[in-house]
């Protein structure tokens, strides 16, 4: 699968994502896929068991992809992922084999105010 190929990939990923897609969303995974959540300490293995996790998350969510970089077999997403009107800011890095998602981990950040003291610095943005 060549750059193009894969990005588009990708990005239906996120879309299907978005549209609660979850048959269309793991499309872009091996069978033997593993998922990691640094944050959590948590670890999944599998296709089925990373789709099964997201289906019976609760919340409502909404995806919001901000970019999309890489190249051959690595490949980052930045996307804001919205729980029940409350957004995370999230960057996903997928290594690949052939053509599929082989290893994937999210690392997820909270909103926080900005600093005072950098008040003179910084442009407000989004």
């Amino acid at each position: 699968m060549d750059d193009l190929a894969t990005r588009a990939a990708l990005q239906r990923h996120w879309d299907a994502s978005d549209a609660n897609d979850f048959e269309a969303e793991h499309d872009i995974y091996r069978d033997d896929a593993v998922l990691d959540y640094p944050q959590s300490g948590e670890r999944i293995r599998g296709r089925r068991n990373i789709q099964q996790s997201r289906f019976m998350q609760p919340n409502k969510k909404r995806f919001t992809v901000r970019r999309i970089v890489g190249g051959g077999d690595f490949w980052v997403s930045e996307f804001v992922l919205t729980y029940d009107g409350v957004p995370s800011y999230v960057v996903s890095i997928m290594e690949l084999r052939d053509g599929l998602v082989a290893h994937e981990t999210q690392y997820f950040g909270d909103r926080f105010d900005p600093s005072p003291s950098r008040a003179h610095l910084v442009e407000h943005v989004g």
